[in-house]
């Protein structure tokens, strides 16, 4: 089993930042690659960043491409997730997955999610 642990959730202003991590641990992260999710209520989880086993190739949706920024350290077993340009459609529970493998970009494939962690952004 890994365990995967969010924190850097909060409230932000439109146009400010925040920085998430996840605190990945229990298997070998070298293998997996890493995935950021959110889920607004009532709508799926869906994908706003990916990274893969290596750090070397990455995945944004439009949504977030220019603003959202992944990056992962492969000693310290942890995945990053910049955010910067906070727009209120920003708002959700934001979730770290890992997948044996290559990148993928919607949540079913995924092995291995954390609890969440909330992020609240004001106009």
């Amino acid at each position: 089993q890994m365990q995967l642990a969010e924190s850097g959730g909060g409230l932000a202003q439109a146009g400010g930042s925040l920085r998430l991590s996840c605190a990945a641990s229990g298997r070998p992260f070298t293998r997996f690659s890493m995935g950021w999710f959110r889920s607004a209520p009532g709508k799926e989880r869906v994908i706003v960043a990916a990274i893969s086993h290596t750090g070397e190739a990455t995945y944004y949706p439009d949504t977030v491409k220019g603003r959202f920024t992944i990056s992962r350290d492969n000693v310290k077993d942890m995945v990053y997730l910049q955010m910067n340009s906070l727009r209120p459609e920003d708002t959700a529970v934001y979730y770290c997955g890992a997948v044996l493998g290559g990148i993928h970009t919607v949540a079913q494939p995924y092995d291995y999610w954390g609890q969440g962690t909330q992020v609240t952004v004001s106009s």
